[in-house]
C-alpha cells in the first residue's frame, strides 16, 4: 500500500513539474505570438496579395502548433527517460496520442506509468483548449479590426 501512495505521489509530482513547465512555457510563447501578430497585421495587409488574412491565419495557427509539439516532446523524452517506454519513437507517438486525446490505445503504459499518461493527456485537453481559444481571439480580432474600417470608411 505505501510502495503505491509513494509511486503516485511521485507520479503527481512528475506530472505537477511537466504541467508547470508547460503552461508557463504556453504562456511565453503566445505572449509572444501575440506581440508579433499586432506588430505584423499591419505590414501583412498593406504588403500582400488579397488573400493575406490566409498567409497570416497560418502563420499563427503554425505557430501554435510549434508550441503543442514542444509540449509533446517533453513529455514523450519524460517517458523515454523513466524508462516508461522504450524507444523515442514511441514515446513520441504515445505522447501525441495522448497530448491530444486519452490514446489511441495500440500503446499502453504498464501499471507503474498508467496515472503520469493521464496526467500528459489532462495536460494537453487544457492546453488545446487555450490554443483553440487563442487562435480564435486573433482571428476575431483581425476580423473586428477589418469590419471596423469597412464601417469608418468614408463614401
Amino acid at each position: 500500500m505505501t510502495e503505491h501512495l509513494t509511486t503516485m505521489f511521485e507520479h503527481f509530482f512528475i506530472g505537477g513539474l511537466l504541467i508547470g513547465f508547460t503552461v508557463f512555457f504556453q504562456a511565453i510563447c503566445f505572449d509572444y505570438i501575440m506581440r508579433i501578430a499586432k506588430k505584423t497585421s499591419t505590414w501583412f495587409s498593406n504588403n500582400l496579395f488579397s488573400h493575406w488574412k490566409a498567409v497570416y491565419i497560418t502563420a499563427v495557427v503554425l505557430a501554435v502548433m510549434m508550441v503543442g509539439i514542444v509540449q509533446m516532446w517533453v513529455w514523450a523524452l519524460m517517458f523515454w527517460k523513466v524508462g516508461a517506454i522504450a524507444n523515442l519513437h514511441t514515446a513520441v507517438y504515445f505522447s501525441v496520442s495522448s497530448f491530444t486525446t486519452v490514446g489511441y490505445g495500440d500503446i499502453v503504459l504498464g501499471p507503474d506509468w498508467q496515472l503520469l499518461g493521464s496526467i500528459e493527456s489532462a495536460n494537453g485537453f487544457l492546453l488545446f483548449g487555450w490554443s483553440a481559444a487563442f487562435i480564435f481571439e486573433i482571428v476575431s480580432n483581425l476580423y473586428r479590426r477589418e469590419a471596423s474600417a469597412i464601417q469608418n470608411k468614408p463614401e
